[in-house]
């Protein structure tokens, strides 16, 4: 009765020292994080990391704790094994969190100073593209290492993959083989983060749509076109197939406007017209702005207007707002020039009158 007297003390007084390292562990952790927090506010470093760490090492400071007083209890053979087991699962399960958390806030900070509001943002979306593609390959590459690492805490877990190893070579053929398109859109995405075909936010012309980069993942690609519409794209799509982007060496562009005249009109008062237009409004960058006849017709003269802007959805509204002015110009100031149909009669030619059933 004395021993059972004891045990039951020993045991409670155990219990106690592992609640106590827990409350300690708390205080440390909130105690270190404030100092912290005061060290990089007094730095002028922005406080995205902290806050990105402050839960996944709170709990490894608790499992250090518990596994410190766990030592003290006397367990048996069965919880001791389990206890060891899972103790080890949870203490990677805990740092693959804050590498998972560290990882999220530097992304936000690059994001962050990497401004892509700016007129000439090539370098930003250079980054921003990178950035996203390399951080979802290292979520795939460190969450394969943590959730192989949990295994491998298992005793009978390890023993089994020991005795698989010599089949691993056959296995990988068979799924490599079955798993061949995502396994090329994946390699693909990995050679786009470094040949940069393409940009978040870069101008294309795919399948014929015109639109923005939105989104890159490692298998696929969003492309938001001008209506709304969202056409996904295998990344492989990109490095096989020619495509249009406008935005490859820097965000400025050239627009085009045509208009069709009459071979008789005055090609240069439109010239100096057009000229005007594009000088005063206030998308045009100051670079390009140009008005050449650029084919000849029986009925008509094409006339294309070159202008710049320093990306491509100014450079399309600046289009429409010169093409409106031009049209109306014409209409009002000079409807001679406008295309019209033209027919000659011969002399003694007329037009036979229709018939009662034909009329």
């Amino acid at each position: 009765m004395a021993h059972d007297l004891s045990l039951s003390y020993v045991s409670g007084a155990a219990l106690l020292s592992i609640l106590l390292s827990v409350v300690v562990a708390i205080l440390i952790h909130w105690a270190g994080y404030w100092l912290l927090s005061r060290v990089v506010r007094r730095i002028g470093v922005h406080p995205v990391i902290l806050p990105a760490l402050f839960h996944p090492t709170r709990w490894l400071l608790i499992l250090l704790a518990v596994s410190a007083g766990m030592r003290t209890l006397r367990l048996g053979e069965r919880v001791a094994d389990i206890w060891s087991v899972g103790s080890k699962m949870l203490f990677v399960l805990f740092v693959g969190w804050a590498v998972f958390g560290l990882m999220r806030a530097l992304r936000t900070l690059i994001e962050q100073r990497s401004d892509m509001n700016v007129e000439d943002n090539l370098k930003a979306r250079r980054q921003h593209t990178r950035l996203r593609i390399l951080y979802r390959i290292a979520q795939v590459v460190i969450g394969f290492i943590v959730i192989a690492l949990m295994l491998i805490a298992i005793p009978g877990v390890r023993s089994v993959g020991v005795t698989l190893m010599a089949s691993a070579g056959l296995v990988g053929l068979a799924v490599g083989a079955a798993a061949q398109p995502a396994l090329k859109n994946l390699i693909a995405g990995v050679q786009m983060a470094f040949s940069e075909p393409i940009r978040l936010d870069d101008v294309v012309i795919v399948e014929g749509e015109w639109g923005r980069i939105e989104d890159i993942t490692l298998t696929y690609v969003v492309v938001r076109i001008w209506d709304d519409r969202r056409l996904v794209v295998p990344v492989s799509y990109f490095l096989e197939k020619p495509f249009q982007n406008w935005t490859t060496r820097t965000s400025d562009l050239l627009g085009t406007v045509f208009l069709y005249v009459d071979p008789t009109a005055d090609v240069e008062r439109i010239r100096t017209k057009f000229v005007e237009v594009v000088t005063r409004n206030s998308r045009w960058d100051k670079r390009v702005a140009i008005l050449q006849v650029t084919d000849h017709r029986a009925d008509a003269l094409e006339l294309r207007g070159l202008l710049s802007a320093r990306n491509a959805g100014t450079a399309f509204d600046l289009r429409c707002e010169v093409r409106e002015a031009m049209i109306g110009f014409l209409r009002s100031e000079m409807p001679g020039a406008l295309v019209r149909g033209r027919q000659r009669l011969e002399a003694g030619e007329g037009f036979a009158p229709l018939s009662a059933t034909e009329g």
